[in-house]
């Protein structure tokens, strides 16, 4: 009985430890941020190809032709890809490490503008005695509004703070910026297309976590990961011999790949979650929004005609589905990082949980046919009809 007794409290420690674990403040930081990313991505998804928001004709045919639509075979090609630069920042990065840091630079300035964009056409909208689609010319650079002016000059001012600090904040900022772009500008556009993605990333993320070191004596993915590169101005200041004052200075930066957050139990610990685990999935949310929407068109048009709609259509939508699953996967992810103590792939958990609850929705409603191969493809009326 006693021993019993001391077993049972010992089990009840650990499952203290372990939800107080969980309900750390650096974990719920990463479950809120990657959640609100991928709703926010999507819903900019959704605006742009509906032609929402504050952008005329012009616009939205910019931006509708600046978007990628990936299909089968680069949906199989791109863990191969991703693979191979894996393995060139594994072997390469102290020689190629400032390409790598002015590349991430002007990335995520581009996608940091994207990001602050509705924001900057809210705040001039009030200052703006202009007509709101009017654009400003920068000679050979183009022509541009006001607010995407502002949120270019906001975003160039985040990266060269960070450049001079390397706050790991400012590298979360852009690290936002790149998954709201990628999700925005990224489709999926069928189920099939989304099944064969997530497949193979999943396999690409277990391999070079769990795998890699057994073939490289080293966790690839934690390595690539955690590597701080050199700041771009110890490597200037060092070329032109500028002296060793400003090379000291100057931080090493921690390349935003990742959301990293604080925790407030343990000084100096910080939550990781990579990029690519808020990106990919969020892809999949994307594509299962832009279906809400089709299907809710679809309800419009059929009782603009009397058509009555079928019961299931007024029930929880793929997207609500989808979500609460990526929500339930990493939980699990955090779970079995704290259980196991251990670096953990987080598509391990996010895919099946996020995949399967969509299978089994898609077949119970009976548009399993439908989203696995291009449903927003219109179907070409027949050349000739029977009378």
């Amino acid at each position: 009985m006693a021993g019993g007794g001391m077993e049972g409290g010992s089990t009840t420690q650990e499952t203290f430890h372990l939800a107080y674990s969980i309900m750390d403040s650096s974990r719920v930081s990463t479950f809120f941020i990657s959640i609100l990313l991928i709703v926010y991505g999507s819903f900019r998804s959704v605006a742009m190809e509906e032609g929402r928001g504050e952008e005329g004709v012009d616009e939205k045919d910019r931006r509708e032709n600046s978007v990628t639509t990936l299909d089968s075979v680069q949906a199989m090609c791109l863990p191969l890809g991703a693979s191979v630069s894996l393995l060139i920042m594994f072997f390469f990065f102290d020689s190629m490490q400032l390409l790598f840091a002015v590349c991430t630079a002007v990335i995520a300035t581009v996608a940091l503008a994207f990001l602050l964009l509705p924001m900057c056409q809210y705040l001039v909208r009030p200052c703006s005695s202009t007509p709101k689609n009017s654009k400003i010319s920068l000679g050979l650079c183009g022509r541009f509004t006001l607010a995407e002016l502002l949120s270019v000059t906001v975003s160039i001012g985040v990266v060269c703070v960070w450049v001079l600090t390397g706050h790991w904040a400012l590298m979360d900022f852009m690290g936002m910026g790149l998954c709201v772009a990628f999700i925005a500008f990224v489709r999926l556009p069928s189920l099939k297309v989304s099944t064969l993605l997530l497949t193979g990333l999943l396999l690409y993320d277990v391999f070079w976590v769990f795998f890699s070191q057994y073939v490289f004596s080293a966790n690839v993915m934690v390595k690539v990961a955690t590597r701080p590169a050199d700041n771009p101005m110890n490597i200037v200041a060092r070329k032109v011999g500028w002296g060793s004052g400003m090379a000291r200075s100057a931080p090493r930066l921690s390349l935003p790949g990742k959301l990293v957050f604080p925790s407030s139990h343990t000084a100096g610990h910080f939550s990781m979650l990579g990029l690519g685990d808020v990106v990919m999935p969020g892809l999949l949310l994307c594509f299962v929004m832009r279906y809400d929407a089709y299907k809710r068109a679809q309800a419009a048009r059929m009782a603009e005609n009397g058509i009555p709609l079928p019961s299931n259509w007024y029930r929880l939508s793929y997207f609500h589905c989808s979500l609460f699953g990526y929500f339930l996967g990493l939980l699990t992810a955090t779970i079995s990082s704290e259980v196991f103590k251990a670096a953990q792939p987080a598509l391990l958990y996010l895919v099946p949980f996020t995949l399967f609850p969509l299978f089994g929705m898609a077949w119970l409603k009976g548009d399993l046919r439908s989203m696995w191969s291009d449903p927003f493809v219109p179907v070409p009326p027949a050349k000739y009809q029977t009378i």
